[in-house]
């Protein structure tokens, strides 16, 4: 109450010369403002306010009794709302912005919507169609169906008296609110509270019949010729036809700039003082703070069947992924080679080459070969850059070079082949942006964004689909999670956003799915747990519904997941900000929450040096069924060592030394989270550095035995970061590549950098 009174006298001056009740606008936001700071006594004296910012604060609701009769425009982006009702007595409210309320769902949208009759702008956007048929026509459906749930099963008691009336009332609400069904499942938070508002005025009316024209839902009048709007095709949150999202207009100068904090990433962990929520990555990179965006979901294109049954924990979305190929880097080659006239209206920024890539001949187009034989080529592979990519840039914009791209992963093998075996497609994810790439094409094949979200990880998997008849169909899904700590299911090839759950409050740093039991994913997320989810399969409406089994504290951040190839059912490695941890992962054991059976501790966690903290391990693969590549931030080395030999040596201790058997040199760097990849078909190890160099490593000889030695091992070739200009601009310095991934038979290999830029290179012949 005293920094609210405090800024009113700093903008208007002395109470007694400006009245409290003359004031019509007043700024207090980032005041770090909590809900039992806000006092009504206070705030209900500004009766002629008709403008609030009460934007980066730590408000997780309003006072239920608060009344601004002339409040048209409120601010509350940037703050921890979780309850929307609190703003219903704001009834004249016009304008409202709730960005960066990451807690809020569409669900909350909605019944905003509905609870504040005047309300047309929300985050900057025109909702008025929208909002009419929400407000009306959706009400008027769920209000015949309620209706109908009557007249089908109940009925007046007799002797009609209170206790007998509550009875039929409380059994009356339930079956309306289990019967009643209408629009997606992503929706059925809100269509439950209206059904059950409208079965409780529904009843009040049959009892006090002289209330029922005050409790009906006021109709807009239509004149006779007029036609009742339809919501526009295109709405918040969604891609447009010609690949871009009708975003918020931005936030003012001083917002942007009170949002914008170090990231809590560099000391491992969120700062639960921080009222802005901001990206728990690296402090060393430009960040930005993405608007919030809650979308109306539906398909830009065409309607999508909305029926079926709810699942418990999974949500359907039904938004559709942009197909379109998108527009790449507005950058040019090096000045030695004119730049690639683009194809489909796009602008593709292509590298350099010493040599024209051609099909990998005869010898090299093998079908994936099983990780048991490593039988690996005892020729190093020759690639070469062929694409280069800014295809997650905010608002399409060719001048965005911060945001950063996070992680990749190719589609498994068995779809999207080529004649020749090779995997081409490859997700990608970074800010709020999800793409599918063609790395032969270089096309943007699908494409999908969440305004306000930072996509952190994702991962492929395979689910069954029931048919008619009993028969399934095996759908490819991608995974993704981020800031929001929510992980969202899309199919790209539908090209359909079909569902969504929460894994935590916090963000999601990593996923996987488990090789073996498809429906079994694991989430690392920044509140130190990794829970394992049985997503089970998917009925012809894309419901599903997921079951949580395990939970594993690690003490620290996850950043890496691995499950050992020989057994991935009994054991899992997770990499962690403070060491690398082995949990047993086996199902038929009764405890469900479980700690760290063991902890592989390094060589390198010797070292005693300023600021500098070895037990982060940020990079973590296997390389075959018993070698593991890993490294320690700024460590400028990767381990090889044996998974087995490790575990035998533990003879019950909780803390082990890896069996090291031998070790690469690499970059030295202090740039933290730099993820290391392999590829077991070619016996290839990649990391890559922060000046945008790809150190590879080609193990030939993946016997054991012939790995130890006492002298480390230099990297097989360093690929340099292609030469790109900027027109007018200059050239692009190599920025650091946070993830790199390879299909199983190093056809392509691609990069992810903090800048924007995704570089695809490919494997030619000699």
């Amino acid at each position: 109450m005293e920094k609210i009174t405090e800024r009113i006298l700093l903008e208007k001056g002395s109470p007694k010369a400006n009245k409290l009740d003359q004031i019509k606008s007043l700024n207090l936001s980032r005041l770090g403002l909590k809900s039992s700071d806000l006092s009504v006594s206070l705030l209900s004296k500004l009766s002629r306010l008709e403008q609030l910012d009460l934007s980066g604060n730590m408000l997780q609701k309003l006072p239920k009794k608060l009344s601004l009769p002339c409040l048209k425009i409120l601010d509350l982006s940037n703050n921890d709302l979780e309850d929307v009702t609190s703003l219903e007595t704001l009834s004249s409210l016009e304008e409202l912005r709730l960005e960066d309320n990451l807690y809020l769902t569409v669900n909350d949208e909605h019944k905003l919507t509905f609870l504040l009759p005047n309300l047309r702008m929300y985050n900057g956007k025109d909702i008025s169609s929208t909002a009419y048929h929400i407000r009306h026509v959706s009400s008027e459906i769920l209000k015949k169906r309620v209706i109908g749930v009557w007249e089908k099963d109940f009925s007046l008691p007799d002797p009609l008296t209170a206790q007998s009336l509550d009875v039929v009332k409380k059994k009356f609400i339930n079956a309306a609110c289990l019967q009643v069904k209408y629009g997606p499942s992503s929706l059925n938070d809100y269509t439950k509270w209206r059904v059950e508002m409208i079965a409780q005025e529904y009843l009040k009316s049959l009892t006090d019949p002289g209330t029922a024209e005050a409790d009906d839902t006021p109709e807009t009048p239509v004149k006779d010729n007029e036609t009742i709007p339809s919501p526009p095709k295109r709405k918040q949150g969604e891609c447009t036809e010609n690949g871009t999202t009708e975003i918020s207009r931005k936030r003012s100068a001083g917002n942007n700039a009170a949002a914008t904090e170090a990231s809590p990433r560099k000391s491992s962990r969120l700062s639960s003082a921080v009222s802005v929520e901001t990206s728990p990555r690296k402090s060393s990179r430009i960040q930005s703070t993405p608007q919030k965006s809650l979308p109306f979901l539906s398909s830009p294109k065409k309607t999508v069947r909305n029926g079926g049954t709810t699942p418990e924990s999974g949500h359907r979305i039904l938004s559709r992924l942009q197909s379109t190929p998108q527009k790449t880097a507005n950058l040019t080659a090096s000045p030695r080679k004119a730049p690639e006239t683009p194809s489909r209206s796009e602008k593709r920024l292509k590298a350099p080459q010493s040599k024209k890539p051609t099909t990998p001949n005869k010898t090299e187009s093998r079908t994936p070969r099983k990780t048991t034989k490593y039988e690996v080529p005892q020729k190093p592979a020759s690639l070469q850059p062929l694409h280069v990519l800014q295809c997650h840039s905010k608002q399409n914009s060719s001048e965005d070079f911060s945001t950063q791209l996070w992680a990749c992963a190719f589609e498994p093998v068995q779809d999207n082949c080529d004649a020749s075996g090779s995997v081409r497609t490859i997700a990608t994810c970074g800010g709020e942006t999800v793409c599918v790439i063609d790395c032969e094409s270089g096309n943007v094949l699908k494409k999908y964004k969440v305004p306000g979200e930072e996509f952190f990880t994702l991962a492929w998997t395979t689910l069954l689909m029931s048919r008619e008849g009993g028969n399934a169909r095996p759908c490819r899904i991608l995974a993704v999670g981020g800031k929001r700590g929510m992980v969202k299911l899309l199919h790209p090839r539908v090209n359909l956003a079909f569902g969504e759950f929460r894994v935590s409050r916090k963000p999601i740093s990593i996923l996987r799915f488990s090789p073996c039991q498809n429906s079994f994913l694991f989430t690392g997320t920044y509140d130190n747990k990794i829970i394992m989810w049985d997503i089970g399969g998917l009925d012809r409406d894309y419901n599903f519904k997921t079951r949580q089994l395990l939970v594993l504290d690690t003490n620290s951040t996850p950043l890496q997941i691995c499950l050992p190839p020989l057994s991935p059912k009994t054991h899992l490695l997770s990499a962690c900000d403070n060491g690398l941890f082995s949990f047993d992962i086996q199902l038929s054991k009764n405890t469900q929450k479980r700690s760290a059976e063991m902890e592989i501790v390094f060589p390198v966690y010797k070292k005693k040096e300023k600021n500098c903290d070895y037990r982060t391990i940020d990079g973590l693969s296997f390389l075959t069924d018993d070698i593991v590549a890993s490294k320690s931030q700024m460590q400028g080395s990767i381990y090889l060592w044996s998974w087995r030999d490790t575990c035998t040596s533990r003879k019950n201790k909780k803390e082990v030394s890896a069996v090291i058997l031998t070790e690469l040199l690499w970059s030295t760097t202090d740039i933290p989270y730099l993820s290391l990849n392999t590829c077991p078909g070619f016996g290839y190890v990649v990391c890559g550095d922060d000046k945008g160099r790809l150190w590879t490593y080609h193990i030939t000889d993946l016997e054991r035995s012939n790995l130890k030695s006492g002298k480390p091992v230099s990297a097989t070739e360093v690929l340099d970061w292609p030469s790109l200009v900027r027109p007018g601009v200059g050239a692009v310095e190599g920025p650091s590549i946070n993830s790199v991934a390879m299909d199983p038979e190093l056809h392509y290999l691609v990069a992810l950098s903090d800048k924007n830029l995704l570089v695809i290179w490919k494997r030619v012949s000699a």
